[in-house]
């Protein structure tokens, strides 16, 4: 997650000190993102002054301990904009436990199959009833809310592949089980064919 960048553009808003970007940063994504640990935050905060997008200054306090602000840099900006203007592309692979546990199920037979979809069904049927709740809790917060949204349609989304893996379990399975010698055959009889 480019928690980077969500902190320079909280730091485009102004100067502002570690635990100050964290309970910003909560506040305006809402619950569903997850709580930030602090010791990450300034690990990310410490990083960026070393590439020079933020600067920090340390303020002295009469009745407390002195903190250290962050300020956005030049650079931090224009680093910033470069992140924006550059649309989200998943790199590698599409991974998901989901999958492996598909794959290990279809191995061990209909059962634990059958066991696995079922289990992961549930569990997205209870994620959406969870989304929902929040949705109409947090549903006066447009950023929140559209994060919840995309949580719900992604989880509607999962929801679909389980089902349609429930549909296809013998397919699933009968592949899982076929001798590797089989996919070899098949494999020479297929580039026989080609030449």
């Amino acid at each position: 997650m480019p928690l980077q960048h969500a902190l320079l553009a909280l730091l485009a808003g102004g100067a502002s000190h570690g635990y100050e970007l964290k309970a910003r940063f909560e506040e305006a994504v809402g619950p569903q993102w997850g709580e930030f640990n602090i010791g990450h935050v300034y690990q990310v905060l410490e990083r960026l002054e070393r590439e020079g997008f933020v600067r920090q200054r340390v303020v002295r306090q009469a009745d407390r301990p002195d903190k250290t602000v962050y300020r956005l840099t030049r650079a931090g900006r224009d680093e910033l904009e470069r992140w924006l203007e550059a649309p989200f592309v998943r790199e590698g692979g599409y991974r998901d436990d989901f999958f492996l546990k598909l794959f290990a199920g279809s191995q061990l037979g209909p059962e634990a199959l059958a066991s696995v979809v079922r289990v992961q069904r549930q569990a997205y049927l209870q994620e959406l009833s969870s989304l929902g709740q929040l949705s109409a809790r947090y549903g006066e917060d447009a950023l929140v809310h559209l994060l919840i949204e995309a949580a719900i349609r992604h989880t509607e989304a999962n929801l679909a592949i389980a089902e349609q893996a429930e549909r296809t379990a013998g397919k699933l399975i009968r592949q899982a089980q076929r001798p590797p010698e089989a996919e070899a055959t098949k494999e020479t009889k297929t580039s026989r064919r080609g030449r």
